[in-house]
């Protein structure tokens, strides 16, 4: 899975007065300000630099800044306290997701911290946790995720990758694509077949993999924008200790789902999409549509109002939800519905935006695939065809959003 931001500085007018209000007490705003405070002050200012120039933002980058909040001791607030997580009330996880979008940080990237971190804590030995679960905290370990394959993407129980049983080693073989930051990765964790004649789902193992392990080869997937964000990679005879398989052999899928559960919720990113909304309303009243603002234009006017209305509705969604999980409920099919509504707002943000800089976007494709055959004439189109291109994954990534609808439709309807 893939987060996707924009690099420019938030709009003069984009003020926090702009968001929600909610009724908080005194205790709850000062959390906030200090989120403000401590993002403010601790935030690299080398990758600051880096955004508001549109430059590549590097592994160093991500990392400095996990490791900013890890000294802070903030960088798993929804793990339990024993883990290294901050034991903060829904609230004040809502407030430090919002104070972050609002800052217009790089994220903390969630392969370590919101996908395979609470698997190892859930289905982990303890030998298990006390080795990945500090570095997964500290920012020192990349890690990678390898699901999706050639011929399993959606339907991820049809995976080929084979580990063989070797001794204390697994024999691994097979290919993995669409893997996110890979090229980064110093560890990923797998899913491979361990018994081929088990029913689909019932024959797969989850296991972790040292990236620098002999037989590891990592290529790269160009995006249509030129970027190097995916990859393919490539296991041949790579050998893996058992000691590196979390769960009981042939039960991964049962890890797989609990992963799959937290990357769901992660996707809908309210807080990112509520400052893209702002970004909207300020590049919209700075465009001219037959002589004057379309943010004038009933027809713009009504789309964007529509967005306004729905994110509003999924982020009360995402607050109850948090509660629920708060209370101790695991979350369930519910996150399918977050991630459904929550890329379906993210694309139609883009969409829109796209509709708003018109044929001044299509200058920068153009100067993407062939250099030097375009400029941009309005700076504010700079990213956004960049971006609408790169979110069409999100209804994609992380289970399709038709499989998430049939998700609920068999759990909630019954079908």
């Amino acid at each position: 899975m893939t987060v996707h931001w924009r690099r420019t500085r938030l709009p003069d007018r984009v003020t926090r007065e702009n968001q929600m209000q909610l009724d908080f007490t005194d205790h709850e705003l000062e959390f906030r300000d200090e989120v403000r405070r401590f993002i403010a002050g601790h935030y690299p200012p080398e990758v600051r630099e880096r955004q508001q120039r549109g430059l590549e933002i590097r592994k160093q980058d991500y990392l400095a800044w996990h490791q900013a909040v890890a000294r802070r001791g903030w960088s798993v607030p929804a793990w339990p306290i024993e883990y290294g997580g901050t034991g903060w009330t829904p609230t004040q996880r809502y407030f430090w997701d919002e104070e972050l979008a609002l800052a217009d940080t790089v994220p903390i990237i969630s392969f370590g911290t919101g996908l395979v971190g609470p698997v190892i804590y859930t289905f982990g030995t303890a030998e298990q946790k006390a080795r990945f679960l500090p570095d997964i905290v500290a920012g020192t370990v990349w890690w990678c995720q390898g699901y999706s394959e050639p011929g399993a993407g959606s339907d991820l129980a049809s995976l080929q990758t084979r580990a063989v049983r070797e001794g204390d080693h697994y024999v691994v073989n097979g290919q993995k694509t669409w893997t996110t930051l890979g090229h980064f990765a110093d560890w990923g964790f797998f899913l491979a077949r361990t018994d081929p004649q088990a029913r689909k789902q019932s024959g797969i193992s989850f296991l972790l993999i040292d990236m620098r392990s002999p037989g590891v080869t990592v290529r790269p997937i160009i995006t249509l924008d030129g970027a190097h964000e995916v990859n393919e990679v490539w296991l041949e005879n790579v050998r893996v200790p058992v000691e590196n398989r979390i769960h009981e052999e042939n039960q991964g899928w049962t890890c797989a789902k609990a992963l799959l559960a937290h990357e769901r919720s992660g996707i809908a990113m309210v807080s990112r999409s509520k400052v893209a909304l702002a970004r909207l309303r300020e590049l919209a009243a700075g465009v001219a549509e037959r002589g004057r603002p379309l943010s004038e234009d009933p027809t713009f006017r009504r789309k964007l109002t529509g967005i306004e209305v729905d994110l509003l509705a999924l982020e009360y969604t995402e607050l109850r939800m948090l509660a629920a999980e708060t209370a101790g409920n695991v979350p369930g099919v519910e996150v399918s519905m977050l991630k459904v509504r929550g890329t379906e707002l993210q694309q139609r943000l883009n969409e829109l935006a796209l509709e708003a800089v018109g044929s001044h976007a299509a200058l920068r494709v153009r100067a993407t695939l062939a250099p030097g055959a375009g400029t941009v004439a309005m700076p504010a189109a700079v990213d956004v065809a960049d971006t609408y291109f790169n979110m069409r994954k999100t209804s994609i990534f992380g289970g399709s959003n038709e499989i998430q609808r049939n998700i609920l439709a068999k759990a909630v309807l019954g079908l």
